[in-house]
């Protein structure tokens, strides 16, 4: 089933992953300020962020990806975009969740799709997030 349903959307998902790439630089100012940008460790980092967010990421491997201490690159993360790498990946993911909510994947799929353990995962993560529930973020869509 989740093979039909991802097959039917491929051409969607093949245009969303050019546009999330160049749309990079985007993102980062989005989330560090027009004005700011990130040194190139921490951009590393947030380059393997939206290649890999529906992995597991781990504090160390970024921190490798950046080739910085972990306790270095976790305080240098947090100065340059604000955040915690960690509110970072869900916010990535959230963020795709959303892309796919509105193109009528059901959220147990989403969930898993994006990263998250499991619909209720992503749901918590969603409404800290966004705001609203996955459900009513659809239904204020319609």
């Amino acid at each position: 089933m989740l093979t039909a349903l991802l097959d039917d959307h491929a051409d969607l998902f093949a245009d969303d992953a050019i546009r999330e790439r160049l749309d990079l630089s985007l993102t980062l100012d989005n989330t560090l300020g027009a004005s700011r940008r990130a040194t190139r460790p921490i951009e590393r980092a947030i380059e393997f962020i939206e290649a890999s967010f529906a992995q597991p990421v781990t504090l160390a491997t970024l921190a490798a990806k950046a080739e910085l201490s972990v306790s270095r690159f976790a305080a240098l993360f947090r100065a340059e975009v604000g955040i915690s790498p960690h509110r970072y990946v869900c916010m990535v993911r959230v963020r795709h969740a959303q892309r796919l909510l509105r193109r009528g994947l059901p959220p147990s799929i989403v969930a898993t799709e994006v990263g998250f353990f499991d619909q209720s995962h992503l749901g918590r993560h969603f409404k800290r997030t966004v705001g609203t529930t996955p459900s009513a973020y659809l239904a204020a869509r319609s």
